[in-house]
């Protein structure tokens, strides 16, 4: 565990002398790649500037649709667009600051703001927003949320665009078949599950994420179930991740994997699952308001639904937070002027509302998240709804932890998997990412 956490630390220091390195050895001149020297400079307001997609493929021809907006709107400014798959996303990152090669302005969601912010390559942006004609515009619990995650330090480094809820779809058209009542609790979703499959025909009831991104749809389950709301305890300094009620939960979650699901789960990052679940061979699937316009082009709108979270025994629906997703303005740009120009327009109320349309999440503009499409997209309309209705209590993961991302996904995704396998126990795998966790957030209050 200790070890662990030494690593990561170190991996830190090193990307950070890293970032050193490469910022005095782009300062002299410039490389065409947006870098300038660690400050940066505003610019002329005109040029071009690069922009990294933290979500390229998925959400590249919307993007394309806003940045041609943006460049008839502003013709002295031009925007070289960069897709890169959002699981190779931090380490394209992470190397561009040992490197070189940063954008101007790149995609900056919660998770993974607060190790950019540590290694202080994000301007903040405050005062530019509070000098916007975005200010009082955006949906304030998404500003604090990247507030928080920045590193606890209360500083605005990313522009919220979107929240994106995690959804569960469930296919009607099997349900109705089967008999089975929407699952909308936990007990009907277990159910469902098993009686929707028939592996001989090849049908399952659900699809598990296994891969890449599997540990946070696991806790999604985990806590859901177990109905414990908060995700430190009373202390502040111990996770409730391992909580015996935890553990049951993940231990039930865990065991549908081949029984109830596809064996080639074990190796789905989301682009295969859903991919999978589009056959129309499966029942249900856990994933986020993204993935609705694919559902609706695979099966149609009418075949599936798409709904919060399964309440618990307590009749109260508990849901991990799922990481805001917004824009950061790399603090070695040449052109941040420029830079913060696009930031402010693909934010507007119309590039906002197009965008969220598009991608099926919750708008961060206010004045977009009252426009007609929402209601039209039932299931962004009910994610919508349930995070405002007194229905849904949020446990916020701690994504100001410099090491969150390490530890819930590179260093504990091969364990995931082989609890899913049955080589080890969920309670090893649970106490394995406490103790890291812990170790984690002792540091983080230490060094505050």
């Amino acid at each position: 565990m200790k070890t662990s956490i030494r690593r990561s630390r170190r991996a830190a220091i090193a990307v950070a002398l890293g970032a050193s390195l490469a910022f005095t050895a782009t300062a002299c001149g410039d490389d065409g790649s947006g870098t300038g020297g660690d400050k940066g400079a505003e610019g002329s307001g005109k040029g071009q500037i690069v922009f990294w997609d933290n979500n390229g493929g998925v959400r590249t021809d919307i993007w394309k649709e806003v940045i041609a907006d943006f460049q008839k709107a502003n013709p002295d400014i031009k925007v070289k667009y960069v897709g890169i798959a959002s699981t190779e996303y931090q380490s394209k990152v992470d190397t561009a600051i040992q490197g070189g090669g940063l954008p101007d302005v790149g995609g900056v969601g919660a998770a993974m703001l607060a190790g950019f912010a540590a290694q202080h390559v994000l301007d903040p942006l405050d005062d530019r927003l509070a000098g916007s004609p975005l200010d009082g515009k955006l949906n304030e619990d998404m500003v604090k949320s990247l507030k928080a995650a920045g590193g606890g330090d209360g500083t605005l480094y990313s522009i919220p665009t979107s929240a994106n809820n995690g959804v569960l779809y469930y296919r009607t058209d099997l349900f109705k078949q089967a008999g089975l009542d929407e699952p909308t609790t936990w007990d009907r979703f277990y159910k469902a599950a098993d009686k929707l499959t028939d592996a001989g025909r090849n049908r399952f009831g659900y699809t598990i994420r296994g891969g890449a991104g599997s540990i946070a749809q696991a806790l999604d389950a985990m806590y859901g179930q177990s109905g414990i709301t908060s995700f430190w305890d009373a202390s502040g300094k111990k996770t409730t991740l391992n909580d015996p009620k935890n553990v049951a939960a993940l231990e039930k979650y865990a065991a549908l994997y081949k029984k109830d699901t596809p064996s080639a789960d074990l190796n789905n990052d989301f682009t295969k699952m859903v991919a999978q679940w589009d056959t129309g061979t499966i029942g249900m699937l856990n994933h986020n308001l993204g993935s609705y316009q694919d559902h609706v082009k695979a099966l149609g709108a009418d075949k599936f639904r798409g709904i919060p979270q399964p309440v618990g025994a307590t009749g109260k629906r508990v849901q991990v937070s799922n990481p805001v997703d917004g824009l950061g303005l790399f603090k070695n740009s040449r052109h941040k002027e420029a830079a913060w120009k696009f930031i402010e327009f693909a934010s507007s109320h119309a590039e906002s509302s197009k965008f969220n349309e598009s991608a099926g999440q919750v708008p961060a503009n206010n004045d977009a998240a009252k426009d007609a499409w929402i209601s039209a997209a039932e299931p962004t309309k009910l994610a919508a709804a349930a995070l405002t209705d007194g229905s849904t209590t949020i446990v916020q993961l701690p994504y100001y932890l410099p090491d969150w991302n390490t530890i819930s996904k590179a260093d504990n995704e091969p364990n995931f998997q082989k609890v899913l396998l049955g080589k080890m126990s969920a309670k090893d795998f649970l106490d394995t990412v406490a103790g890291q966790l812990n170790a984690a957030q002792a540091e983080w209050k230490q060094r505050g």
